[in-house]
């Protein structure tokens, strides 16, 4: 993970499997491959021939689960876990996941990694109808939603509620009889399904977690798909057919593993190509290629590689300051940046380096990165970004909801630059970063969600609207209105008032 993108959160991983003997452990195991998702909390739900057992709480894997005892009292061949960063709900154990929930006609618990955008009205119209919540998560919605369908069955119930929720979600769920993942109709959070040498089968947020546990990847669950996994074996179903490939481009870019494969994308690949490509649109007066560790070191690879020049290790990471160091004045956030990094003085005093990064997010971070360089002798400092310049929110499971605090919506790129204090600074244009990921499907931006970016949308944007559209400018409500006006799901909404009339109030502007 780069240290400018530490400053945003991941989403979170789940992680589960049916019909090995030792599952809890397995899914421990899983989830530790999962940490980099989130560390905020972590839980695991074992189902013991139909009861079902849990234990969660706050901190990383290994300190929720620091007692060889919590892991052997969740007895069963059958679990589901949970790491978790909140994109919803605050640090409370009340919000740590799975859920587990205890009815009269059965146990279920529930992981969700995601976000959903009609979270606060749905929300609310469960209140008014009597729901009592018990966490402020947005997980919980659902669960609501199935108990008070009136469907014959589980699974209808389940497919009713999930035509409600809105936004991103990849939903895992443990019945007394069956596992069961679900995809959001865009899929914009990753969902693998994978099986083991004895028959189980796992399914994980990354390819990476059926790695750690020796399963062999089977398929991914695809945009409004439902998987079912039980003691005959798996089944495919649909809760939807108006579906849309727009997987996120951040799990690409850094969130994921560069050991994971999202839709046939190895993850390191995907960045070597992006760092490839940025080279040949942007080359720089280099005498040498620096990463700024960790997940840009596979973007500095193909810069590299495409330049000629060679990739030195000019910034190291101390690996035991925690990602998540956040202080709440500047002067400390500096100084948390220097315990995190450091400039090797013997590799960059008196050369010109180019630095690769997979972000600029607020800019504090790059602009120390360069302070760090040139009080090590670096000549000059050229920053190369391998992603476009991140200019608005994230509504579907990442944690940038407001552009605030986004340097690239407030400043051009030369304006960047000067305040970080690079001597040039280029960022990887927008169909540089969807030729490199190479999904090619049959989607806009070949199958990738590229709105935090470009602020083309996928989806609705339901209860995050109203203040989105009052932090943009005229010129960019206008933009975004011409990205909405066709689609079907914004009629009726804000986005789809007249680009005319628009047009008109930016002219008068």
């Amino acid at each position: 993970m780069s240290a400018e993108l530490e400053d945003i959160h991941e989403e979170c991983g789940i992680f589960g499997v049916w019909g090995h003997p030792d599952a809890a452990r397995l899914t421990y195991f899983g989830l530790h491959a999962l940490q980099h998702r989130g560390q905020e909390g972590a839980g695991i739900v074992s189902n013991d021939n139909g009861h079902l057992i849990g234990h969660r709480g706050l901190g990383l894997l290994t300190q929720v689960f620091s007692d060889e005892h919590e892991i052997e009292r969740l007895k069963g061949d059958k679990a589901i876990g949970h790491v978790r960063y909140a994109t919803s709900g605050s640090g409370s154990v009340d919000n740590i996941q799975p859920f587990l929930f205890r009815f009269h006609d059965g146990d279920v618990a529930l992981g969700h990694n995601g976000n959903l955008t009609n979270c606060v009205s749905l929300r609310r119209k469960l209140e008014d109808e009597g729901a009592i919540f018990h966490s402020n998560s947005d997980t919980e919605v659902l669960m609501h939603l199935i108990r008070r369908s009136n469907a014959p069955t589980f699974m209808d119930k389940l497919k009713e509620a999930l035509n409600k929720v809105h936004g991103g979600f990849a939903y895992l769920l443990m019945t007394e009889h069956a596992m069961i993942g679900a995809l959001d109709p865009n899929g914009f959070r990753p969902l693998s399904l994978g099986r083991m040498k004895n028959g189980a089968y796992v399914l994980a947020s990354e390819t990476c977690a059926l790695d750690i546990v020796g399963a062999e990847f089977v398929r991914d669950i695809g945009p409004g798909e439902i998987i079912v996994v039980d003691d005959d074996g798996y089944h495919m179903d649909r809760y939807t057919t108006n579906t849309q490939l727009a997987i996120c481009s951040m799990e690409y870019i850094y969130f994921a593993r560069p050991d994971s494969n999202i839709y046939g994308v190895n993850v390191h690949s995907a960045r070597k190509r992006m760092g490839a490509i940025l080279a040949k649109e942007s080359p720089a007066p280099a005498d040498m290629v620096i990463a700024v560790p960790n997940s840009s070191l596979s973007a500095a690879s193909g810069f590299s590689e495409t330049s000629g020049l060679p990739n030195e290790m000019g910034l190291i990471k101390n690996q035991y300051v925690a990602r998540t160091f956040i202080q709440p004045t500047q002067e400390l956030r500096e100084q948390g940046v220097r315990m995190k990094l450091s400039a090797v003085r013997g590799v960059v005093k008196g050369k010109s380096v180019a630095v690769i990064d997979d972000s600029i997010v607020r800019g504090t971070t790059s602009r120390r990165i360069v302070q760090l360089l040139r009080e090590a002798g670096a000549r000059e400092v050229h920053m190369r970004i391998s992603s476009p310049p991140l200019k608005y929110p994230c509504f579907y499971g990442i944690d940038i909801q407001t552009t605030k605090e986004l340097i690239a919506a407030k400043k051009s790129v030369e304006e960047i630059r000067e305040y970080i204090g690079a001597d040039s600074l280029a960022f990887l244009s927008l169909d540089g970063l969807v030729e490199a990921i190479g999904l090619h499907a049959d989607a806009p931006y070949g199958g990738l969600c590229v709105a935090y970016f470009n602020g083309d949308y996928p989806t609705a944007l339901d209860d995050y609207e109203e203040s989105f559209l009052k932090s943009l400018t005229p010129e960019d409500r206008v933009r975004i209105a011409k990205f909405a006006h066709d689609k079907s799901h914004y009629q009726g909404n804000e986005f789809s008032a007249d680009i005319d009339t628009l047009q008109a109030q930016v002219a008068k502007a």
